[in-house]
């Protein structure tokens, strides 16, 4: 039987360390018969590398890439990254995140949110979200 498409996506983004022999054997033999998917499943491991050791400088080289390259699903989310490059670069190069923070203000907004569910209109719902901060 065929593997399905979601496992093989999941093949493909999971580092390669954590799949298992048949699971390395599999993929093997899908990207063999794909160099489409092949040169695809290359720029998506660059991209994680760039991401997993914090190389942000690698980022224009690798934009470049997929630019003459790439898919044009890779094509798209390159462009997305490049409406914001400047907070992109810094998200992979600097060791810094803002991530617990912007957790908890999610938090503290939902519970207004929910309080005032049905009561009130955006208006109220700003002035407390901004009061609350």
């Amino acid at each position: 039987m065929p593997p399905t498409v979601r496992r093989v996506t999941g093949w493909l983004t999971r580092r390669p360390d954590d799949l298992s022999e048949d699971d390395t054997l599999a993929i093997k033999q899908i990207l063999a018969r794909s160099p489409k998917l092949d040169a695809t499943y290359t720029h998506v491991r660059q991209f994680a590398e760039i991401m997993t050791n914090r190389q942000g400088q690698r980022l224009g080289e690798w934009l470049e890439t997929i630019d003459e390259e790439g898919a044009p699903a890779l094509k798209s989310f390159a462009n997305g990254l490049r409406s914001d490059i400047d907070a992109v670069i810094a998200g992979l190069t600097l060791p810094h995140s803002s991530g617990a923070v912007e957790g908890s203000i999610n938090i503290k907004i939902k519970y207004i949110k929910r309080q005032m569910f049905g009561r009130a209109n955006f208006d109220l719902l700003r002035i407390r979200v901004l009061h609350a901060a």
